[in-house]
């Protein structure tokens, strides 16, 4: 039987490196849109909030299909976590709609997805009997470094006995583009992720994320490109 399934998305007014940032054109819609459609189109998927400190934010989520929840401005400033807004906002919707037993928690400044990619981490979710899980992009053909106490230096080769690419390790990047969680993870440890964890592989293309004013110009592009938009 489905579990009863909240999509939530935490979107603040405030933003320091493009102002009202989660209101942005992105190809011809507000960016918090195209996060909340994505959600609304997925299987499994049965209602999808959007908690925000900004009346504009609230109403541009809510033409596009969402519920919007008022974040209090004790958990709306910089340093808040995502946690504790996805968390006030579960308990609202609650209180409304009754218990809900699975959290997709999605990142609004990541674009770049596909309905499809949450429908199959839900599908993953059940499948491995998941507590929580977290979408990722492989990145297994880099030559990581990082500088280390003498200077640069490689984290997964040997540059004195260079490897083939195919060769090095697999590695994933979380992108944060969304998480799928049970909801004591929220109650119990203010995490998102806890107990057996499960990854979604996304494509690479999936990795990028707006946070500067030139990544909007990016995944525009991409978004065209690959048909999104």
């Amino acid at each position: 039987m489905a579990r009863k399934t909240l999509a939530v998305i935490a979107a603040r007014g405030g933003s320091k490196g493009i102002p009202h940032k989660n209101l942005l054109d992105l190809c011809g819609r507000p960016l918090i849109a195209w996060t909340v459609e994505q959600a609304r189109a997925a299987r499994g998927v049965d209602v999808v909030a959007v908690s925000s400190d900004s009346d504009q934010i609230l109403a541009a989520a809510e033409a596009a299909g969402a519920v919007g929840v008022r974040r209090p401005d004790d958990i709306s400033g910089d340093f808040a976590s995502s946690e504790s807004a996805w968390l006030h906002a579960l308990e609202a919707i609650d209180a409304r709609l009754g218990r809900f037993e699975r959290i997709v928690a999605l990142q609004a400044t990541s674009p770049i997805r596909e309905s499809a990619d949450i429908e199959r981490a839900l599908e993953t979710f059940d499948r491995e009997h998941l507590d929580s899980l977290l979408s990722v992009c492989e990145v297994e053909d880099y030559f990581n470094w990082r500088i280390g106490a003498n200077g640069p230096e490689p984290i997964n080769y040997d540059f004195r006995n260079r490897r083939m690419r195919q060769q090095i390790e697999k590695r994933y990047l979380e992108n944060g583009s969304f998480y799928v969680l049970i909801p004591s993870l929220l109650r119990e440890q203010s995490n998102r992720l806890g107990g057996k964890i499960g990854f979604h592989v996304m494509e690479r293309h999936k990795m990028f994320q707006i946070d500067r004013p030139e990544d909007v110009k990016l995944c525009a592009a991409i978004m065209r490109s690959y048909g999104y938009a």
